[in-house]
């Protein structure tokens, strides 16, 4: 949306920026009778942090099964709030974006392997359970979940080759969904700041992400990184005008073809 960025407020005179706040409230008397003034901008994004602090608090005495509706309702509460356009500038798509976007994917599939009664995988049972039924959750699958967790505050994710095979569906989902989130706005801030290379690129960026959606993410991590990469690095060119980092998309979305 296109917003004026500088608001005053009619009660006590305070000026401050919506781009910063998010809020058109007076960040001094909390009145919500401000005017907003100066030029409109377009604007999609709004202060929002990820708190998982109570999940953090139980981990260690409950079980993980039990905290997944807290897990995807609070990374869910976080994604919505997030854009990447800030006062008419793009910003880049950022790790603390991608590990709530994973986070949310890999916490359902994490319920739905370990079902109800929050099983866990019988080592003696191999790759299946009793009368061909999948096992419960595995040792590396719960690490999984529990790195992505903890790790929101510095966006490390698992690296690749360190996803359980049964989370390459978390990995792809939350690659495709948080690239399409930012293609939608670099095509918005290309509306404003025309670039035909861009542009094409973008396309081609848009085209990987709904294949990896249509195939549910079932890909391997590799790829749904490759993708990544190649939208960071988009954003890299468009933000910093980084002609080396266009190329570089290119490529990764040619490796991947």
């Amino acid at each position: 949306m296109d917003v004026r960025g500088d608001r005053e407020c009619k009660e006590c005179g305070t000026r401050w920026s919506y781009f910063e706040t998010g809020s058109v409230a007076c960040p001094d008397c909390g009145s919500l009778r401000s005017v907003g003034t100066g030029e409109r901008r377009r604007h999609t994004d709004a202060p929002a942090e990820l708190d998982l602090t109570s999940v953090l608090a139980e981990i260690d005495g409950t079980p993980l099964v039990d905290l997944v509706d807290e897990i995807k309702s609070e990374c869910r509460a976080y994604l919505r709030k997030r854009g990447f356009i800030r006062g008419g500038d793009l910003a880049p798509l950022d790790d603390a974006y991608l590990a709530a976007a994973e986070l949310r994917h890999a916490a359902d599939v994490y319920g739905r392997i370990a079902g109800p009664g929050g099983g866990r995988a019988d080592a003696t049972m191999g790759e299946r359970g009793p009368e061909g039924t999948s096992p419960g959750v595995t040792d590396d699958e719960e690490w999984y979940v529990t790195a992505l967790l903890r790790a929101t505050d510095t966006g490390e994710r698992p690296s690749a080759g360190e996803v359980p095979p049964r989370m390459h569906e978390a990995r792809g989902l939350a690659a495709a969904e948080a690239v399409l989130e930012y293609r939608t706005d670099v095509a918005r801030y290309l509306e404003d700041h025309p670039d035909p290379e861009a542009s094409r690129t973008l396309g081609a960026v848009r085209d990987r992400a709904k294949r990896i959606d249509a195939l549910e993410g079932d890909v391997a991590p590799a790829e749904a990184d490759a993708l990544v990469d190649a939208a960071v690095e988009l954003g890299r060119y468009l933000v910093a005008d980084d002609v080396e980092a266009l190329a570089s998309a290119r490529e990764r979305l040619d490796d991947t073809e």
